[in-house]
Formats: C-alpha cells, sequence, structure tokens
C-alpha cells in the first residue's frame, strides 16, 4: 500500500449544480464565496460556467457576448465529503445537484464528458493519435459546431499546428471567411 497523503485521501470529482436559469454568475459568485468564507478550497477546487462567444451585429456593429453553453447549470469540481454537499445545495440560486435520483446522491460526471465540456477533447485525441483530420485546401465542408452550424463552405486555408481552417461560407449572399477548428467542420 502506498502512503497517503492528505492530497490523495481527497478525490475531488466533477459535479453538474442545478441553478436557477439566468441566475449561474450569481450561483458561482455565492459558491465560491461561501467556499473561501468557510476555508473549504481543499474541498473545492473550481466553480466553471461552460460559456461559448457569440458575436451579434447590433446597429450595423459587431457585438461580442458570453452565453451560457447549458444555462440552468453551474460545475464544480468537489470533494463532497460531511457537510459539503449540504453547505452547496443551502446557497442562494441553487437548486441542488443532478443526480440519478430525487434527493439522492450527487452524479459525478464521466471523465469523457468533463474533458469534453472542457475542451480537451483535442489534446487528449493529439495525445492518442485516435482522430486525425485530412483537409484540402478547396474542398467542401459542413459547420457542425458554433454560430455558423450549418452553414457549408469552401477551405481556403489549413493551419495544422493551431488546428484551425479558414472557411468561405455565405452568409446572406456574401462570402465571409470564418476561423475554425478541426472539430468544427465535416465533409459534406
Amino acid at each position: 500500500m502506498a502512503e497517503n497523503t492528505k492530497s490523495d485521501t481527497l478525490v475531488r470529482k466533477w459535479y453538474v449544480v442545478r441553478a436557477i436559469s439566468g441566475q449561474e454568475k450569481k450561483v458561482k459568485q455565492y459558491i465560491e464565496l461561501e467556499i473561501s468564507r468557510l476555508n473549504l478550497q481543499d474541498y473545492v477546487s473550481q466553480v466553471l460556467i461552460p460559456t461559448e462567444k457569440i458575436v451579434q451585429i447590433r446597429n450595423g456593429k459587431k457585438i461580442a457576448k458570453e452565453r451560457s453553453f447549458y444555462p440552468g447549470y453551474v460545475l464544480i469540481e468537489a470533494a463532497l465529503v460531511g457537510e459539503i454537499p449540504h453547505t452547496i445545495k443551502n446557497i442562494t440560486g441553487v437548486i441542488g445537484f443532478l443526480g440519478e435520483t430525487k434527493g439522492g446522491e450527487p452524479v459525478p460526471m464521466r471523465i469523457s464528458e468533463v474533458n469534453r465540456i472542457l475542451g480537451k477533447v483535442d489534446e487528449l485525441t493529439e495525445a492518442e493519435g485516435t482522430l486525425s483530420y485530412t483537409y484540402v485546401v478547396g474542398e467542401s465542408v459542413k459547420v457542425i459546431n458554433g454560430p455558423f452550424n450549418g452553414f457549408n463552405g469552401i477551405i481556403e486555408e489549413i493551419n495544422e499546428e493551431k488546428k484551425k481552417i479558414k472557411v468561405t461560407v455565405k452568409i446572406f449572399g456574401r462570402k465571409t471567411p470564418v476561423e475554425l477548428g478541426f472539430g468544427e467542420v465535416e465533409r459534406e
């Protein structure tokens, strides 16, 4: 048996906290304040709201906004021991944990889900070499993710190092260049 240290005994997993929709940022602040007030940083290491940047055009101006990927949900990386679940459930705006049964134990997220949400999929596939993208300039592709989801376009440029491609899509009849990740497009 290996020697146990404090970091070995605290197994932190990712959990989904249900929050009142539209109040995710407040809930995140409240959780962080409560954690620091009660000095529980060893038990709750991260509080995240997965967001995406969306660009809207208002009065001819581009406005970048952040939108919650999963409205009504906040992710926490925590060791739910002792009073920790109870403390989090009692925070203003928190409805409870996402779990299998009502009033049951909070169910941790699967590692694959956590990696997908945190955007670590690219790093993992690079390390495992399971997914390889081979695109060719001039090839037709369909956007399958992000704000341009559903649009078709032609590959103009490929950046292997950054795993990005520049695709020209037709938006309102005008050709517009868009930079996308390899995983955001698929062959038509």
